[in-house]
């Protein structure tokens, strides 16, 4: 499972994780406030300077994705955040206001460690549960009909992702991803309608005028179920040896693509070679 739905909203495993450590952080400093009579909290403050600490160590370090439409870095939408420098950050804000106020030290200590604790040690289970899984084995097809498993395009890292035509998030990424399928020769990019007739995907994609290697129909949805997907976009990452190596719930901008397609390939630039193509 990837993400779960909460009435009308869709939240990744990933967020959801993080809600209840900061939660848990939050409680736990709000009952050390009430025994000592702090009249300050710092928690969430914290919290807010990691994020920010993540966002602007993520946009340096993918700076020349941002060199056309700088207002982009400000979109946090895209996921685009590098965590070990927020981390940092916050612990050493943490500490610097531990010092200046000695009465919040505990406090922070002990929630900070609980916080850090959950967000970490649930992450890796959560990351060892989902990371591994096989590529799909649900049959698609393709605009003419014909079926196809994706499982043939083992040998090589594959980006997968789940769109609809009346997605937003999906419309605005699409271009981004059809970009990225023509550079990275190296890895396949396949995409994956979700339940919507061959000709409406035809339509849109001619109107649009995006041309797309790799794009399949899951007409009743069995692909989003077998991959435990709840929302859309969906994007999914695998190696070479058909393994999952990580997931993305939401839109992606270019620098975010790029950022997970480093994490699976440990490589900045496009690698020469002739990739796997089906209509």
């Amino acid at each position: 499972m990837l993400s779960i739905n909460a009435g009308p909203f869709a939240l990744a495993l990933t967020h959801l994780l993080l809600l209840i450590a900061l939660v848990t952080a939050t409680l736990i400093e709000a009952r050390f406030a009430r025994r000592t009579l702090a009249k300050k909290t710092a928690v969430f403050s914290l919290f807010i300077l990691g994020v920010v600490a993540a966002r602007i160590a993520f946009v340096l370090t993918y700076f020349t994705q941002y060199s056309d439409a700088p207002w982009k870095a400000l979109d946090v939408r895209d996921g685009g955040f590098l965590v070990w420098p927020g981390i940092a950050a916050a612990i050493l804000g943490g500490l610097l206001i531990g010092w200046r106020h000695p009465e919040q030290r505990r406090a922070l200590a002990f929630s900070m460690t609980a916080g850090l604790a959950i967000w970490l040690l649930g992450g890796w289970l959560l990351s060892s549960y989902q990371q591994g899984a096989p590529l799909p084995q649900t049959t698609l097809r393709t605009l003419y009909g014909e079926p196809v498993s994706v499982a043939e395009y083992r040998g090589k890292p594959v980006v997968i992702n789940l769109w609809a035509t009346w997605c937003p998030p999906c419309r605005r990424e699409m271009p981004v991803l059809r970009d990225m399928q023509l550079e990275r020769e190296d890895i396949v990019f396949v995409f994956v309608n979700q339940a919507e007739s061959a000709q409406a995907v035809s339509d849109y994609l001619s109107r649009q005028q995006l041309v797309l290697s790799n794009s399949f129909l899951d007409p009743e949805g069995e692909f989003a179920r077998e991959v435990g997907s709840a929302a859309l976009p969906t994007t999914l990452f695998y190696s070479s040896d058909g393994r999952l190596t990580g997931s993305h719930m939401g839109e992606m901008s270019r620098a975010s693509l790029t950022h997970y397609l480093d994490s699976q390939t440990g490589a900045r630039s496009a690698v020469s070679g002739t990739s796997s193509h089906r209509d």
